[in-house]
């Protein structure tokens, strides 16, 4: 069984930065991708940036130039940095881990960003 553990959610001001982390509980690069994805209140689910194990990186429209994906392979552990954060950005932030051969992806439980005005 695979497990993805979120952290690093919380309360920021705008403008303010997060770095939330993402911990698996087997090797990151046994995945094809791993990616954010974020889910704001009455919205749908809506990816926010992935990296794969080839490290081609993506970002939605709504991250590019202020969040940025990253990895820590002897840490098995994928970080999103955040900055200059927007009130739009509240959401809870999940992190998933996705094997293209079996078909299948990963997720965590989630952590919450509330970003005040």
């Amino acid at each position: 069984q695979v497990h993805l553990v979120e952290s690093g959610g919380g309360l920021v001001q705008a403008g303010g930065s997060l770095r939330l982390s993402c911990t698996v509980s087997e090797g990151i690069f046994s995945f094809n991708a791993m990616a954010w994805y974020r889910r704001a209140p009455e919205k749908e689910r809506e990816l926010v940036a992935t990296i794969t194990s080839g490290n081609k990186i993506h970002y939605a429209d709504s991250a590019k130039g202020r969040f940025f994906i990253s990895r820590d392979g002897a840490r098995d552990t994928v970080y999103l940095q955040m900055n200059s954060l927007k009130p739009e950005d509240t959401a809870v932030y999940y992190c998933s881990a996705g094997d293209y051969v079996l078909g299948v992806e990963y997720w965590g439980q989630g952590t919450q960003v509330t970003v005040s005005s």
